[in-house]
């Protein structure tokens, strides 16, 4: 190893890095299949992240030929033509087999208004509490409060564990593994969305670090609606919503396209929101789905369906956004032997295209990527084996001993914050702001490379600043290149869609960003490809 030896040293066959519903999936898989896991989080599994806080909906489809076709034509449509119907079509069977089977596994039932019984994931802390205890029972080891600092790789270049640090002890930890499932999540940039903190950027740093690519990191531009000064942002029940202005003119528009009307008329002024479009009948049930949007609005004294009321936008980035890690096959390897990548840590083009995934589509990649994932690295593990061998910690730029000549984490942030949370300058991008911007994130970089701390829990901060720095470059980089306005992604100097243009945009790099178009074109309407 080329760093100090570690406090806590584990093996097992699969390591799982993430704590929420991807990264049980994949642990749940790769245990039944055999494997010994381990899953370490930088909170607490099952409560940290975005899904934890949310209401779930899954895009569940039953296996009827003509419905499943129009939910995937409906996608591509909405996603502007880049999603992929062979990868549709199996998020859609995985996540109805997988979801099915948790009835009989004791998942508390649900009924319809006729008491007949239904499958209802619908509130979070339920269902995460629920698969935390699966994974328990089904014996995997969990280290709560342990962030995942930088991968280990052996001498052949495979990806063979991890190491990290455990907060709460102030202490090193080191697994060795035969595989590893990066199921960390999306990067919010720190925006103060609900949940979003912890999403850092995390995994695709790592996996950058290993050779890995990227893909439609230009699609990181989703703002979430929140209720003025908090973090509430629940997106889907603002498409029963009115919006207008302070004098009340409507603003209309797309919601979860570019939201690019509402996004203007956010800078020239307060942008109000009223419920009003739901039904009276469906009102109560909208309540008791989602009890923590309304505690939020009765605190503030708002009656929502009768009442307008201030809105804010957050940048969501990645979570709600598209971009992640590019997945080289079907069983979500990232093209670096013994690496794997589920959830929102990685890019989910194929299903959802350059539109948000919002909650059901993320949900149902959550369950198909993490179990496809879980299981993919089980067998690489029973083909290569576990066993201890020489390893180097493949971690670069906040790692440096004895450093503190570069920026603090909280001044890294800061300074990434500052070129990427302004919808000016994110919501609507141009060639001269995206190059500005870029120039100051270089730089950043650059700067970064001095940074490090002996202080492990500065450490960890410090590492998740370097990794939403490289988010940002990456994201901005692919923005430039892609000279046309497609759902999220608003190019004020290119304001068309370009058919030219209907590709995916890989892009990685550490001190050099680079970028080219994905020479694989999307397959969104039977047999027929959308031509470059």
């Amino acid at each position: 190893m080329t760093r100090s030896d570690p406090d806590l040293q584990l093996s097992c066959d699969v390591l799982v890095i993430g704590g929420g519903p991807a990264a049980t999936w994949a642990a749940t898989a790769a245990t039944l299949a055999g494997a010994r896991v381990v899953l370490v989080d930088k909170g607490y599994c099952g409560t940290s992240g975005v899904a934890a806080t949310a209401g779930v909906g899954h895009w569940l489809v039953p296996p009827d030929a003509a419905q499943r076709e129009e939910a995937m034509l409906s996608r591509a449509r909405l996603g502007g033509l880049l999603t992929d119907r062979g990868w549709q079509a199996r998020v859609l069977e995985e996540t109805w087999t997988q979801l099915k089977a948790l009835e009989g596994l004791g998942y508390p039932a649900a009924s319809d208004p006729r008491g007949a019984a239904v499958l209802r994931i619908g509130q979070a802390p339920q269902y995460m509490r629920f698969m935390r205890q699966r994974v328990k029972r089904l014996g995997v080891t969990i280290l709560d409060h342990s962030p995942a600092l930088e991968l280990l790789r052996a001498r052949d270049g495979a990806v063979r564990g991890a190491r990290g640090v455990r907060r709460q002890l102030a202490v090193n930890w080191q697994v060795h593994a035969g595989a590893v499932v990066l199921a960390t999540g999306g990067c919010t940039w720190k925006s103060k969305s609900l949940g979003g903190d912890v999403n850092t950027g995390d995994g695709q740093l790592m996996a950058a670090e290993v050779g890995a690519h990227l893909s439609g990191m230009e699609f990181s531009s989703f703002y979430g609606i929140v209720p003025r000064h908090t973090s509430m942002d629940k997106n889907g029940y603002y498409g029963f919503a009115s919006f207008t202005r302070e004098d009340g003119s409507p603003i209309e528009g797309e919601l979860f396209g570019s939201r690019a009307p509402l996004l203007r008329a956010a800078c020239e002024g307060t942008v109000y929101a009223r419920l009003d479009k739901a039904p009276e009948a469906l009102r109560p049930v909208m309540r008791a789905a989602m009890p923590n949007f309304f505690m939020v609005l009765d605190k503030l004294r708002v009656n929502p369906f009768e009442q307008r009321y201030p809105i804010d936008f957050v940048l969501e980035g990645t979570v709600r956004g598209t971009g992640g890690l590019h997945l080289s096959d079907a069983d979500c390897s990232t093209g670096v032997p013994g690496l794997y990548a589920a959830g929102d840590t990685a890019s989910r083009e194929v299903l959802v295209g350059a539109a948000t995934g919002a909650g059901a589509p993320n949900a149902a990649w959550a369950v198909s990527s993490g179990t496809w994932a879980g299981r993919a690295a089980a067998e690489h593990a029973r083909l290569h084996g576990s066993a201890p061998q020489p390893l180097t910690a493949a971690g670069r730029s906040g790692l440096t001993p004895n450093a503190g000549r570069g920026p603090s984490a909280q001044e890294l942030e800061r300074a990434v914050q500052a070129e990427l949370l302004p919808i000016e300058k994110n919501g609507f991008r141009s060639e001269s702001g995206l190059s500005r911007s870029l120039g100051v994130l270089d730089g950043l970089w650059t700067d970064a490379a001095a940074s490090g701390s002996d202080d492990l829990r500065e450490r960890a901060r410090l590492r998740e600043s370097v990794a939403m720095l490289a988010m940002a470059r990456w994201a901005y980089a692919s923005a430039l290149v892609r000279t046309e306005t497609r759902v999220m992604h608003t190019r004020v100097d290119h304001p068309e869609l370009d058919p030219a243009q209907t590709q995916r945009i890989l892009c990685g790099g550490l001190d050099q960003v680079w970028t080219e178009r994905d020479p694989e074109l999307p397959v969104v309407l039977g047999q027929e490809r959308i031509a470059s």
